[in-house]
């Protein structure tokens, strides 16, 4: 599925999704903590360029992502739920994917309240704070990507219900997480594994020998991926508008 989840305490007892929030403790981030968060991001905006879609660019505008320092979820909510519904809420780390969906159901997005060490600047197998909100929360402005997770939540429930959530989980995958997109004639960085990523960002949209293949719903949910390696070929979107319309066309009724 997406990554390997958090446990939960009582295996016996079926956990909400809200059992999996905590407090961010925001004041508990050391000084090297914040420091870390503006390194990674000085030096992701640098490499992304015009290399990623307008909107995540906008977004980062819109939420004020700029100011110094790990972003408080608190003010960043402040920002984000008058615009498109979206809310941000701590969690320790991954949670499963039945508890994930069911959150994206309820526009609720769930950060990692945790950052990485120095010596993990390049790759880091649990996503952190820097991956959630850095990569995944300027898209939620817009209000296609917006109806997008919100959906993929829907279906994701629907799925895992069926005993097919492994097909939801690719098309997030491939859309959402490592998708690229067309816009403006060239192919940009959509995925939010990308965005966030230093290493594999540049690798997705300018290696000559790594696959580009065309994002179509049914090869999504048909193909494998790698959380712990670079991908080995990437979906392109025909634009953001296309892929987000697909996904949505699908009916949770159909698992």
């Amino acid at each position: 599925m997406l990554h390997q989840a958090i446990a939960h305490n009582d295996p016996a007892t079926p956990p909400h999704w809200s059992d999996y929030v905590v407090d961010q403790n925001w004041s508990a981030f050391s000084a090297d903590d914040h420091a870390v968060w503006d390194l990674l991001f000085t030096r992701q905006v640098d490499l992304l360029g015009s290399r990623v879609v307008t909107p995540f660019l906008d977004g980062l505008d819109l939420l004020r992502l700029s100011k110094p320092g790990i972003p408080d979820l608190a003010e960043l909510n402040r920002h984000l739920t008058p615009r498109t519904g979206w809310k941000t809420v701590a969690v320790e780390g991954l949670v499963p994917d039945d508890a994930f969906f069911a959150m994206l159901t309820e526009r609720i997005f769930p950060i990692g309240n945790f950052i990485r060490r120095r010596e993990e600047l390049d790759y880091l197998e649990e996503p952190d704070c820097f991956h959630d909100i850095f990569g995944h929360v300027p898209m939620m402005v817009d209000p296609r990507m917006a109806r997008l997770m919100e959906h993929v939540g829907h279906l994701g429930t629907a799925a895992i219900a069926a005993g097919r959530g492994v097909e939801i989980a690719r098309l997030y995958w491939h859309s959402a997480e490592f998708g690229l997109c067309r816009e403006s004639g060239e192919v940009k960085i959509l995925g939010a594994g990308l965005t966030s990523s230093f290493g594999e960002a540049h690798f997705s949209v300018e290696d000559l020998q790594v696959a580009r293949v065309p994002f179509t719903v049914a090869a999504a949910m048909a193909t494998p991926y790698k959380h712990d390696s670079f991908q080995p070929l990437y979906m392109v979107s025909q634009s953001l508008d296309i892929t987000t319309d697909a996904i949505c066309a699908l009916d949770p009724a159909m698992f």
